[in-house]
């Protein structure tokens, strides 16, 4: 029975997965890039008559798509897991269980959602090993 703890921030996510005592971690790191500058911007306005227009609705749907093709590799990952629980810092976690929704027989799978602090790597192993024992 394969098991699965995803530690998931907006840099990487890292699948810890348990196999009958065996543990295998995998990392998956994410293009998002939140301070992107466009060449040649200089404010984040252009003048156009009395009327200013500002990128940020562009910067904020190029952040939106890098989100989903980096939550959607983390999904293709857990295909094959039998029991699954998300942890980490910020909200990216709350999107991936939104994605997981929309696959029922994943969402069935998803066991518990739980906000951590950042950990180095033996700590996350010893988290997920730690919740699947219980």
């Amino acid at each position: 029975m394969k098991k699965a703890g995803i530690w998931l921030d907006q840099k990487e996510a890292k699948v810890i997965t348990l196999n009958e005592g065996a543990e295998e971690i995998k990392t998956i790191y994410s293009q998002i890039e939140t301070r992107e500058r466009i060449p040649g911007e200089s404010r984040t306005y252009t003048r156009f008559g009395k009327q200013y227009f500002s990128d940020e609705k562009t910067k904020e749907l190029k952040l939106d798509l890098h989100l989903k093709r980096y939550l959607n590799e983390v999904i293709q990952t857990l295909e094959d897991k039998d029991e699954l629980m998300i942890f980490g810092p910020g909200k990216t976690k709350k999107e991936l269980e939104k994605l997981i929704r929309n696959h029922p027989g994943m969402y069935a799978r998803l066991k518990e959602i739980r906000i951590a602090k950042q950990m180095t790597e033996n700590q996350k192993v010893a988290y997920v090993k730690d919740f699947f024992a219980n």
